[in-house]
């Protein structure tokens, strides 16, 4: 599978943040990346996506442990968002929790593919487009 078109990162590291764009252009992972610090500006931009009719990004990277609103709190709120696009949206877990509580919660998401742990590396995002492609 080539690039996608958007993707979307969900976490409130800057280090974190910069390691994984500076991997997306690496490897010319998509188009536009649409970065928020927490689950809530996310909620509220991806809303705002919706309401101006633009596209959902097809993947989100998600985060957990963030301050306003956590990664399962987003994924709560994410499944509300009135929107036929939200099943073209696949959803990773990006943590540096190896708590397997964490990983068995998140299978109870439908829309959450993958849980993976950082830093994000190159190798990861082509994994993530090559299992983009299977589907």
């Amino acid at each position: 599978m080539g690039k996608i078109e958007s993707s979307c990162i969900i976490d409130d590291d800057p280090i974190a943040i910069y390691g994984i764009k500076k991997s997306m252009k690496e490897i010319d992972f998509c188009d536009t990346i649409v970065v928020y610090k927490n689950g809530q500006d996310a909620i509220d931009g991806l809303n705002n996506m919706v309401a101006e009719g633009i596209a959902l990004p097809s993947i989100i990277l998600l985060d957990l442990n963030m301050p306003i609103m956590d990664g399962w709190e987003f994924l709560d709120d994410f499944i509300k968002i009135p929107n036929n696009n939200t099943k073209a949206v696949t959803i990773y877990i990006i943590s540096s929790s190896i708590d397997p509580r964490d990983v068995i919660k998140a299978q109870d998401y439908s829309l959450v593919s993958n849980y993976i742990l950082k830093p994000i590396k190159s190798d990861d995002l082509l994994k993530l487009l090559s299992d983009g492609s299977n589907n």
